[in-house]
């Protein structure tokens, strides 16, 4: 006989996620080029000051301060690259200059073409009242040589690259990515690309969890559907073992035809926790299997992309080493009262348009269903002391596009 299922708090559950979540150690050398969407394994150093040289910040006149408002005399024009030796100003003269050419260091101002007030080939008016230093960048005001430019554990994105060229930096090191596998339970499922019956299902879940993770940079593997059967799933196990993380959907609730976790059982689960009080998505298992964690969602594709969002998420970010693996919230107004589940946690969708969080579907649909999903953009997550969320109340919203940061809060809404 089964034994039933013990919901742990939901706040525990976050927290038992990331203590087994242990950060990857094995790293690998990389091309900057190649590197987008991977994770830094040390501090990354400015080795070359930026800019590297005083340089204009405008197409103008470079002068002296103190020929405000005086008609100058045109001596040169200064070119981006020139890399000749320009001679000091004297008194009533200056020097055409492009954008991105470096400064003589007789220059003390530079004034942009469209502010002089007459200016041709061989002479310039310019204004009054110049300020010493406008429009030039000065060496290393940027950054300096030897500052911290990409910190041990952020992950790799186009800024990171063209900061990285700037320093002609063409290879770095970082943690090599985590080897993922994706797994279905059911007899009833089919995949995509075959023909189901009235009587079959297609398999969603799959699909939108690889999904989920290749949106924030992982890579995972789809090793297929496991049958609903606790030899197969014993055996299948067993080849999963090269895996970081495990994770599953379906066949861990209290259903007769439920194997999976007494599977992982027999094959040696150290359990974290099998079950959460979250609506929807009770049926939650995770553990340590060997070198691999597990973590087992929901069969309902609903409850599994919701509980894929709120721990999988940081569940993976940490075990990769990136440095942000916590959930942010963005503060919202509620567009109109609904109802939720009292005594429980209960992950509700809508969406979020102009800071104001809109209730998919009046939070009634179905964690089987799937469009709901489509629909919505954003979480609102009810501390279950509540059986109302009022129309205009301030709400804590996780956003799916949302950035996650390096230390805890506290999203849940009261």
């Amino acid at each position: 006989m089964k034994k039933s299922l013990t919901y742990l708090n939901f706040d525990e559950a976050c927290k038992k996620s990331l203590e087994i979540a242990n950060p990857i150690s094995k790293t690998e050398v990389v091309y900057t080029f190649d590197s987008l969407g991977k994770v830094v394994s040390k501090d990354i150093i400015c080795k070359k000051n930026l800019p590297s040289f005083n340089n204009s910040a405008m197409d103008g006149v470079a002068c002296r301060v103190e020929d405000s408002g005086k008609v100058l005399k045109i001596v040169d024009t200064i070119f981006a690259g020139d890399k000749k030796d320009f001679k000091d100003l004297d008194f009533g003269e200056c020097y055409k200059i492009m954008t991105g050419a470096k400064v003589p260091s007789c220059v003390e101002v530079i004034i942009p073409i469209e502010n002089c007030i007459q200016i041709d080939s061989f002479s310039v008016e310019v204004p009054k009242n110049l300020k010493l230093n406008s429009n030039i960048r000065f060496k290393g005001e940027e950054l300096k040589e030897g500052d911290v430019i990409i910190k041990k554990g952020e992950k790799i994105n186009s800024s990171s690259i063209a900061l990285l060229a700037s320093q002609g930096i063409n290879a770095i090191e970082v943690y090599r990515k985590i080897k993922i596998a994706v797994i279905s339970t059911g007899n009833e499922l089919k995949e995509p690309w075959e023909s189901a019956s009235e009587d079959e299902i297609y398999n969603c879940n799959a699909s939108s969890i690889i999904a989920l993770l290749k949106e924030n940079s992982f890579d995972a593997t789809y090793c297929g559907v496991v049958p609903d059967s606790f030899e197969k799933s014993v055996d299948f196990i067993k080849s999963l073992e090269d895996f970081d993380l495990i994770i599953t959907s379906g066949g861990i609730s209290m259903g007769e035809a439920d194997f999976l976790a007494e599977a992982f059982f027999k094959s040696g689960l150290d359990i974290a926790y099998h079950g959460v009080n979250l609506k929807p998505g009770r049926a939650m298992m995770l553990g340590n299997l060997n070198k691999s964690i597990v973590l087992s969602l929901p069969g309902n594709p609903l409850a599994a992309v919701i509980n894929a969002y709120i721990f999988l998420l940081p569940i993976a970010k940490k075990i990769q080493g990136e440095r942000y693996f916590y959930h942010d919230f963005k503060i919202c107004k509620n567009k109109k009262s609904f109802r939720v589940k009292n005594g429980r946690v209960e992950a509700v969708l809508g969406r979020v348009i102009n800071g104001v969080f809109e209730v998919t579907r009046d939070n009634k649909y179905g964690s089987g269903m799937i469009s709901p999903i489509c629909e919505s953009n954003s979480l609102m997550i009810s501390s279950g002391e509540a059986d109302t969320i009022e129309e205009g109340k301030v709400l804590k919203i996780l956003e799916f596009n949302n950035n996650f940061i390096d230390e805890k809060v506290n999203f849940l809404n009261y």
